[in-house]
Parts: C-alpha cells; sequence; structure tokens
C-alpha cells in the first residue's frame, strides 16, 4: 500500500499543473487557494460567479489562478484551454449544484453535469500528459431509499430529482469511459487514473448560492430579514468544504503514483455529526450570538427533496487514510468566523482564508 499523508503533500504539489473547473465557485475557489498555497500553478475554467458578493472576488482567486471563464459545454474553447495548461491532475467541479434550480431548468442542469463530464473525459482521452482526474459528483447521486442506512459507493446509482439524478448520470459516464478507455489494456504510458467523488452537504465561508441553508441563514443575518425553513427536520451530512477538499488533493496524490485508486470515493462526515436542519441553525444561532427571526413551515410544494441521508466513509478512512476532523459544532465555529471576518472586521478574505487553511492544518500537527 502507498504511504499515505494525512495531509497535501507540498513537495509534491508545488510545480504540478493543476486545472480546475468550477473554480469560481465557492468549492472551486477554496479548492483553488489551498493548491496556489502549496505552490501549484493553477489554471481554471469556469463561468463568471454569478453571486454578488462571491467567494472567488472576495479572496481574490483571479491573483491566485490563470483564469478562464467559458462554458464547459463549449468544448472547442475547453479543449484549447486543456491543451494550453498541459494538465498533469485536473479536478472537475463546474456544475448546475442546486436542486430546486434543477425543478426550473433541468435540461440545462442534465446538459451541464452529463455533457461536461463527458466533454472533460473525451478530451483528456489521448492527453498522455494528464495522469490523474476526478470527477466531484455529490451524495446525492445514489437511489436514497430514505432509511437510516450510510451509502457506500457500491451502491445504486439514482435521484429522484433533476439535479441528484444528474449526478447518477455523471458517475455511470465516469465509470463507462473508466472502463472503456483508461484500463489496464490501454498504453501504461499514457493511462490516466480516473476516480470520481462524492462528499456530503459542504459548508463554509464564502457561499452565496440560491436556497442553501447557511447562506440563506447569513443573507438573513446581512440583510436584518427574517427566515423561512420549509425541511427543519431534513437530516444531512454536513461537513466544513476544507474535509472533502483535503480528501480530493490526498486521493490525486495516490492516483498520480498508482492508477489502483481509480474508482468512487465518499467523503462525509462521522455519523454522529450528522445533523437535522433545525439542529444546524439553532447551533448557527447560538454562535454567531445575534437574534435571528426564523419560523419553519411544513413545505407545501410538489418537488421532492430527500429527507434522510448519510454517507458510509469507511472505505476513504481504511483506504485514503482521510477521516474528518471537525465536529458539526467545530464546522459552524470555523464558518461563523469566515463571515464574522467579511461582514463585521472587513479583513483581507484572501489572507484571511489562508489564515483558515492553516489553522485546520494544525489540527493533525
Amino acid at each position: 500500500m502507498d504511504k499515505v499523508n494525512l495531509f497535501p503533500d507540498k513537495n509534491f504539489w508545488n510545480g504540478k499543473n493543476v486545472f480546475i473547473t468550477g473554480h469560481s465557485g465557492f468549492k472551486g475557489g477554496w479548492l483553488s487557494l489551498w493548491l496556489s498555497q502549496l505552490g501549484a500553478n493553477v489554471t481554471g475554467y469556469s463561468l463568471e460567479p454569478n453571486t454578488d458578493p462571491s467567494f472567488y472576488n472576495a479572496c481574490d482567486i483571479g491573483s491566485v489562478t490563470n483564469s478562464i471563464f467559458g462554458n464547459i459545454l463549449d468544448y472547442k474553447k475547453l479543449e484549447s484551454s486543456i491543451i494550453n495548461a498541459k494538465p498533469e491532475i485536473i479536478i472537475h467541479m463546474a456544475a448546475q449544484a442546486l436542486v430546486l434550480e434543477s425543478y426550473k431548468n433541468p435540461l440545462d442542469t442534465y446538459k451541464t453535469n452529463i455533457i461536461g463530464t463527458l466533454n472533460i473525459l473525451e478530451i483528456i482521452r489521448n492527453k498522455s500528459y494528464v495522469k490523474a482526474f476526478i470527477n466531484v459528483t455529490s451524495d446525492k447521486c445514489y437511489e436514497n431509499i430514505e432509511k437510516q442506512y450510510s451509502y457506500k459507493e457500491t451502491d445504486r446509482m439514482g435521484g429522484h430529482d433533476p439535479y441528484s439524478s444528474s449526478k447518477g448520470c455523471s458517475e455511470l459516464v465516469t465509470s463507462a469511459y473508466r472502463l472503456s478507455f483508461f484500463n489496464e489494456n490501454s498504453d501504461k504510458s499514457s493511462i490516466t487514473s480516473i476516480a470520481s467523488a462524492r462528499s456530503g452537504n459542504v459548508v463554509g465561508g464564502g457561499d452565496w448560492s440560491a436556497d442553501r441553508l447557511i447562506p440563506d441563514f447569513f443573507k438573513a443575518v446581512s440583510q436584518k430579514k427574517a427566515m423561512h425553513i420549509r425541511h427543519p427536520s431534513a437530516t444531512r451530512p454536513w461537513q466544513h468544504v476544507l474535509e472533502p477538499i483535503r480528501g480530493y488533493l490526498i486521493l490525486a496524490e495516490l492516483m498520480f503514483k498508482n492508477e489502483g485508486y481509480s474508482e468512487a470515493w465518499n467523503f462525509g462526515p462521522n455519523n454522529k455529526d450528522t445533523s437535522t436542519v433545525k439542529n444546524v441553525l439553532e447551533e448557527l444561532a447560538l454562535q454567531w450570538n445575534e437574534d435571528v427571526d426564523i419560523s419553519y413551515s411544513k413545505d407545501r410544494s410538489k418537488q421532492h427533496e430527500a429527507n434522510l441521508l448519510n454517507l458510509d466513509i469507511s472505505k476513504t478512512t481504511s483506504k485514503l487514510n482521510w477521516h474528518p476532523l471537525l465536529t458539526i459544532k467545530n464546522t459552524i465555529a470555523f464558518t461563523c468566523e469566515w463571515y464574522r471576518n467579511f461582514y463585521l472586521e472587513d479583513n483581507n478574505m484572501q489572507l484571511y482564508t489562508l489564515d483558515q487553511i492553516k489553522k485546520y492544518e494544525s489540527l493533525l500537527k
């Protein structure tokens, strides 16, 4: 078994050419910043930020990446961008990532999440310099049976809503390409390791996406408005954004050295830190220490959203030596600290975010 580091190895990443799709988003921005700190040459390909404020602008992600604004569905522009960057590692995060938005625009959701993935896989099929490709999907890719059950990587793909279904499809596409074009029968000198990563409900500072719990909380706080919650009892595997990102970086290192890691991986919290929407909000309000008007009402819409979701991370902990470092309380504390510095302290958010990454890294030192 390969030696597995608990944190990304700076000696490995220094000077590596890395291509990230979706770098203008919340999660992609955190990844870009951490990689730049590790010394990687980061090229980002994404649509322009679609929120104001945005993590991309707040942390000046354009200053630490070669930033290209383009649509993942624009095959020619995407191909030329990859060829020019000559990445050794690609982490694919560009997606239509919102459940409610997928009900409004299902066709665009399927196009982005399936064809976008296909475009990259097809482009890198004959690119020998690409040694590792990670498709970041979602915990919602599984066929959810709504029972006290933690989903394993071998469980069936599914998805009731268009977003979840499209992520299941993206997983199937990735598996088909891995088996058909990136396998032991391929030329060993040109083989690319292909994996997928399924993470839980990712939270942290700098997310202003629509129809997400923590962004909605801080929008309500900043605008001094009431907050209305449709599914207070919904249970989710909440985790800080740095948790799965650390997993992606560790996985990419192993894939680069050994194609034996070309498979699907779950990244989620410990089961005891899986929590309901209501409990998360109560902890947020407690740690923010400010009265927030929150009302709970039964959802009367006909749009289905999963009520119960857990991930089994036993394979990831045993084979990657990755495990969660933050409890749900720690996660919310990290998140509140970031927004407090943004809204109340007027700090340099790029420097503050890098400080949070260092604080996170110190947990195992």
